[in-house]
């Protein structure tokens, strides 16, 4: 992880722990014995520095140190992303790890240090959503993506901002390890789901937060915990005492989106979690997230998660992975490559 100061500390952490709880999983699964990765952060300079929150970290090497040997190069975001992405010598070494790199990604707005290299150029990207309009104004050959939580092209990856690199973290250990053993380090870590690519930014549970007015809050609420009822604008509008055209217009500008896709929203989730922990058929997820009918579902499916939903349950669903083996996989490194004459050891973060 190649981290600075003013950097955002989860940025660097939530997925350093993604890996380090892989290594762990692992082992007391008794799938290997060895660790499957090594983490490390590498920094402008060796040695301790402040990130964001005022919290210190330490960079076992400064980047000028680092050849090759590096798996998997990760770039955290922050604050001083704005700063250090004007380095040339950080970013002539970025440019020239990314031809030596299995894979290279960027965690929130560390996705300006790739567009600057050129590294994005041509190429479809992702950032915080606060960042992704100033991506698409400063580097116009990026086909800035606002509503995708990280995007793979080829084997360059950007994520959506600061715990979106957890997902990408636990996309990548699926890549290595398959999908049991990233869907089981997503509960170890009480993650709420392992949320695919392709998801929007903004689920319907975050949107809740932005509603100002107080009904329209409560209103949210029940649609969460309704979502197999009538919800459509004319009942949600006499739930609030409104007219639906006025409904409409208030919901729109105080959530972010319509009544329609809030609740479209809400009920592919609710559809997501029992696909995840259930053994139901469609049929009966259908009905208990309000979805209506499997075709219907599928197409809600495939524009808000991007496959559908069979195809969903088949990567996710608990009980269907539990019945998969572990594949082995060649020991991975996540951070550093050993200077030359450095005694390899394992850093501990």
């Amino acid at each position: 992880m190649l981290a600075y100061p003013d950097v955002q500390t989860l940025d660097v952490m939530g997925p350093l722990e993604v890996f380090a709880r892989t290594v762990r999983w692992l082992k007391d699964h008794g799938a290997r014995s060895d660790d499957a990765y090594s983490v490390e952060i590498i920094g402008l300079k060796r040695g301790a520095f402040a990130a964001s929150s005022g919290l210190r970290l330490h960079a076992e090497h400064g980047f000028a140190e680092v050849g090759r040997g590096i798996d998997t190069l990760l770039i955290a975001g922050g604050k001083g992303a704005q700063r250090y992405r004007a380095h040339p010598p950080l970013l002539r070494w970025i440019r020239r790890q990314a031809g030596l790199v299995r894979r290279l990604a960027s965690i929130c707005t560390g996705a300006f240090f790739l567009a600057e290299c050129g590294l994005l150029k041509g190429r479809h990207a992702t950032t915080h959503w606060r960042s992704c309009a100033a991506l698409a104004r400063e580097y116009p050959d990026v086909s800035v993506e606002p509503d995708r939580i990280f995007v793979q092209q080829g084997s360059i990856y950007t994520t959506a901002g600061v715990t979106a690199g957890m997902d990408l973290a636990l996309a990548l250990v699926e890549e290595d390890h398959g999908r049991k053993v990233a869907l089981e380090v997503a509960r170890e870590l009480v993650m709420f789901v392992r949320r695919p690519g392709g998801q929007a930014q903004f689920s319907a549970q975050l949107a809740v937060q932005f509603a100002e007015q107080e009904p329209l809050r409560e209103l949210q609420a029940h649609i969460l915990d309704h979502p197999r009822e009538d919800l459509s604008v004319e009942t949600l509008a006499h739930r609030a005492g409104m007219s639906p055209r006025n409904f409409a217009r208030v919901f729109t500008r105080e959530v972010g989106m319509t009544p329609a896709r809030f609740v479209t929203s809400t009920r592919v989730e609710t559809a997501r979690r029992l696909l995840e922990e259930s053994t139901d058929g469609l049929e009966a997820v259908c009905a208990m997230s309000g979805l209506g009918t499997p075709e219907s579902m599928r197409r809600a499916f495939l524009h808000s998660v991007g496959i559908p939903p069979s195809r969903y349950r088949e990567r996710f669903n608990r009980h269907s992975l539990a019945r998969k083996t572990l594949p082995a996989a060649p020991r991975k490194r996540i951070g550093s490559a050993r200077p030359a004459g450095h005694r390899a050891r394992r850093p501990v973060i």
